[in-house]
């Protein structure tokens, strides 16, 4: 396995505003104080150009709501940067996606949360956002911007995971990516909402099944490693030698936890962090060189495989699983500690 780790993607919060609540969102709702100015963007993005030219992807909040986002999608085109948005769909019609694409937009992604509008809608709290989801798919897919669709889960709708899965595929994406939800932001409200680590194991399972017949698009579950035990385990079993497909602008499809390693993330006050969903920041971009902080304690501790602990420490996987460093944090205190969703134990 290559262990040359460089940063391939990297998320930035551009705004905390947002025209949604949803349940699970790490980003709580703010106002216009919440994000930098077009100039101070621009010297961020300068930042991490210096040190490489990953995916990178504008998100938020709600990107759209920024004026600016045309000028940062060009800017960062200019920069060498493969151009990516993360958005709800809301605010999209036929003129500010051409606007997109002439902007140097590459690939854009939707989430759906649902088969229909009564999941999808209750997971948002916000009434209109199935069909805003379903709307946007279609004017991304009219003017030729590919898109990938992320879908969150938690226990009120987990039963709809499969016919999500459908519904994603028949809307054109070139990826379908599953969600595992973890505790952070709003999602630390509903604890006994998220999906149990029982239950978790049946669903890696049954991405698995899911993922050898499917053909035509990518599947990945998020922020769920153990599917790379999984995966290996049962492929083993049917003696498929299976090849899996990945995209330019995925940062590989080879690794369980990629945080830190290959990807990282900015808040909107320029705090680094190992993925979107770590509580703990490793530096700031405007006071440290981005060198410096890909080379900092915890990012250097998530690439050091020989001081994890706990069930992951003695794991044959951990290389290629790695285990969730946000939920031994958040369950065990320690981000090294082993994975609290794994109950696996090295035969």
């Amino acid at each position: 396995m290559n262990l040359d780790f460089s940063l391939k993607w990297i998320a930035w919060e551009s705004t905390k505003r947002c025209n949604l609540n949803c349940i699970h969102c790490r980003s709580k709702n703010g106002s216009n104080t919440d994000e930098i100015d077009t100039k101070k963007a621009f010297n961020l993005m300068d930042r991490v150009g210096r040190f490489s030219k990953p995916v990178f992807v504008i998100s938020g909040g709600e990107p759209l709501l920024r004026k600016d986002i045309f000028e940062l999608l060009e800017y960062g085109t200019k920069l060498g940067f493969k151009m990516a948005i993360a958005t709800n769909g809301s605010l999209l019609d036929d003129s500010i996606s051409l606007k997109l694409k002439s902007s140097g937009l590459k690939v854009a992604s939707l989430s759906l949360d649902g088969s229909v509008s009564e999941v999808h809608d209750n997971f948002r709290r916000q009434p209109g956002s199935f069909d805003s989801v379903i709307k946007a798919a279609t004017i991304f897919k009219k003017h030729n911007i590919p898109f990938l669709i992320n879908s969150s889960f938690t226990k009120r709708n987990q039963s709809d995971i499969e016919n999500t899965y459908k519904l994603a595929k028949k809307l054109g994406c070139v990826a379908w990516y599953i969600f595992i939800v973890v505790p952070v932001g709003n999602a630390q409200e509903i604890l006994d909402d998220l999906i149990s680590k029982e239950d978790y194991e049946n669903i890696l399972k049954w991405h698995f099944n899911m993922e050898i017949s499917e053909k035509d698009i990518k599947v990945r579950p998020i922020c769920a490693p153990s599917y790379y035990r999984v995966f290996d385990q049962n492929s083993k079993k049917i003696g498929t030698n299976i090849s899996r497909r990945n995209l330019s602008f995925s940062p590989g499809g080879s690794k369980g936890c990629v945080a830190a390693q290959y990807i990282a993330y900015i808040d909107h006050l320029g705090n680094v962090y190992p993925c979107s969903y770590f509580p703990a920041s490793a530096g700031n971009i405007f006071e440290s060189e981005f060198e410096t902080i890909w080379n900092s304690k915890i990012f250097g501790d998530i690439r050091n495989f020989s001081n994890y602990k706990g069930n992951c420490g003695r794991c044959e996987y951990l290389t290629v699983c790695g285990g969730c460093r946000v939920r031994a944090l958040i369950y065990n205190g320690d981000y090294m500690a082993g994975d609290p969703y794994c109950d696996y134990k090295k035969l």
